[in-house]
């Protein structure tokens, strides 16, 4: 049988106020607060001259052992690790669910010195256990300025800038950080310096952090500027493809990296620049509902047609995902299929796209289309695709979508129509003849055995 652990509880006056964790060697000062020796000297190391606690200015830094205390603690101590029925309870030294300002305040010292990488992992330690602790670090003071500087400082550890990333992400849905965060980066004139520091961790970093540093980018593009900012910063875009290149196609990283391409792809030159580098070819291979995004994006740009045409696998692979994939990504789909069949009018395409049966997936699109610009694009590329079907009439209802024949009528003028009517009734009146001559022979056959019996 497997014994529970037994943890038990500290009392809170056994405490340090700073560390908060038991004293090992409680001091008093002269305003009678009591603080563990090491910590209350690294608080005087600091320069400060005041009680941390109460802030008030000392008289003198000397400092009394607090024997009383020491005593007590010790006592303590040894009847916790001696209680019957266990063999060796643990002291409950869990991370603190709510931190002290002095606390915080030294923390703060510590980060902005040139050795910080201790202090940023105890701060994400602190705001990765509760809500309440990514609120309170929200709110005190200078706390988000501080961690935002290190991403702006030159020849940071790479430690310190994951640390600083990851604190960042888990505090990015508190309200009000992302504008601040995108004042103090990308609005503060020292944006080259924050992606200076950005892009080693996209280079050097571990996966999760490189995901992270993504998203935390897409988060800041709030508006065009921004936008505009972050993808006219020097090797940004290029790194952000060389990840999706060397992805091996994680598929986190790799939406992470297409959403933030979609968001900041608002000018003529950033989509110039993605298709020169490829992009449009790993998004044919890599086709998911957000690859769907950005190349419906890409697509309305001649050069980005021109790159899609030449991909032999992308209108085929698009044609492919049409029914399998949410509304917005079949909107963008269509959009696609829309820009090169009948903007561009690539015949090349049109061949795929009627070999891929694109055709029948499109006439079902348009039969659950309301009124709109996606409805009206389907009848456009029925139209533009026709041509490309021996026998599109028939052909289009080889798959059994006979629900769709009801939109055949409506998207076509009334002379084809009624062309269309006389078609089908010939068709019957030439069939049913040849339908009552091979049923004859059986019908008297039967006929004759049921008088026979």
């Amino acid at each position: 049988m497997v014994k529970e652990e037994l943890y038990i509880t500290v009392p809170s006056f056994f405490r340090c106020p700073i560390s908060l964790d038991i004293m090992k060697s409680p001091v008093s000062l002269c305003t009678g607060i009591t603080y563990d020796r090491s910590s209350i000297q690294q608080w005087f190391d600091s320069g400060h001259d005041t009680c941390p606690a109460t802030m008030q200015v000392l008289s003198s830094k000397d400092f009394v052992p607090n024997l009383t205390l020491h005593r007590l603690i010790n006592l303590w101590v040894q009847s916790s690790t001696r209680r019957p029925g266990s063999d060796s309870p643990r002291l409950l030294q869990a991370a603190p669910t709510v931190i002290s300002e002095v606390q915080a305040k030294l923390l703060i010292e510590k980060i902005e010195s040139e050795s910080c990488v201790d202090s940023l992992s105890k701060v994400a330690e602190f705001v990765s256990c509760c809500e309440e602790n990514r609120r309170f670090v929200v709110g005190f003071g200078c706390f988000i300025e501080v961690i935002a500087g290190v991403l702006r400082r030159k020849c940071v550890e790479i430690e310190a800038l994951v640390m600083a990333v990851k604190i960042l992400d888990l505090i990015l849905s508190e309200n009000g950080v992302k504008k601040r965060l995108n004042k103090l980066i990308l609005k503060s004139n020292q944006e080259n310096n924050f992606f200076s520091t950005i892009i080693p961790i996209l280079q050097n970093g571990s996966l999760d952090s490189k995901i992270i540093s993504v998203q935390i980018l897409d988060s800041l593009a709030l508006d065009s500027e921004s936008k505009q900012i972050i993808a006219n910063s020097q090797n940004l875009i290029s790194t952000l493809l060389h990840l999706l290149k060397t992805s091996n196609n994680n598929q986190s990283l790799n939406d992470a990296v297409i959403s933030l391409l979609t968001t900041v792809s608002i000018t003529r030159s950033v989509k110039s620049h993605l298709i020169q580098n490829g992009a449009v070819g790993f998004l044919s291979n890599f086709l998911t509902e957000k690859s769907l995004k950005l190349l419906a994006i890409l697509c309305k740009c001649s050069q980005g047609r021109l790159a899609i045409s030449s991909e032999p696998k992308c209108a085929a692979a698009i044609v492919e995902k049409l029914l399998k994939v949410s509304k917005t990504a079949t909107e963008d789909a269509i959009l696609v299929l829309w820009s090169m069949c009948c903007l561009s009018k690539d015949e090349k395409v049109k061949e795929e796209v009627v070999e891929g049966n694109g055709l029948t997936k499109i006439l079902v699109v348009m039969q659950k289309e309301g009124e709109g610009n996606v409805k009206m694009m389907c009848r456009d590329l029925v139209k533009a695709l026709r041509a490309g079907c021996k026998d599109w009439f028939l052909g289009s209802y080889e798959t059994k979508t006979s629900h769709i024949r009801p939109y055949f009528y409506q998207m076509n003028s009334k002379s084809e129509s009624q062309k269309a009517i006389r078609h089908m009734r010939n068709h019957e009146a030439k069939l049913i003849p040849r339908l009552k001559e091979a049923i004859s022979p059986l019908y008297h056959s039967t006929a004759r055995k049921d008088l026979q019996r």
